[in-house]
């Protein structure tokens, strides 16, 4: 997990759109992301996801639908996202999620290479 440097931008507001499944964070150096839930599932920190080395992440599919059911601040540096799926061993520090903001395009791109190098379509969401 990426930990908290000195100069790292601080989230000043974390909110959940539940019916847009988005979660939108601003950061005290004025940058702003929403992000959606599937992206935040398919990119969580937890060693399920990365595994536990290079080379050791596992693909994560049918997260289309998931949502974020809950948020739990760890200390002054982390919160614990909680999803649908039972998903909730991720600690998405401020670094982190200000590196998933950054560059969210980037990464959803990536995700939806894998997907495709995998043979396997996302299903269509309203």
């Amino acid at each position: 997990m990426t930990g908290l440097t000195p100069n790292s931008p601080r989230p000043t507001d974390i909110r959940l759109h539940q019916a847009s499944r988005l979660l939108e964070i601003s950061f005290d150096d004025g940058k702003s992301a929403r992000l959606s839930c599937e992206f935040l599932r398919v990119y969580s920190p937890s060693a399920e996801v990365r595994g536990h080395g290079a080379g050791q992440e596992v693909l994560q599919t049918g997260k289309e639908d998931v949502d974020i059911i809950g948020i739990e601040p760890v200390g002054n540096y982390a919160v614990k996202l909680v999803f649908s799926d039972g998903h909730d061993t991720g600690l998405y520090s401020w670094d982190y999620l200000y590196e998933l903001a950054a560059n969210y395009e980037a990464l959803w791109l990536e995700y939806l290479g894998k997907l495709a190098m995998a043979g396997i379509k996302r299903k269509e969401t309203t």
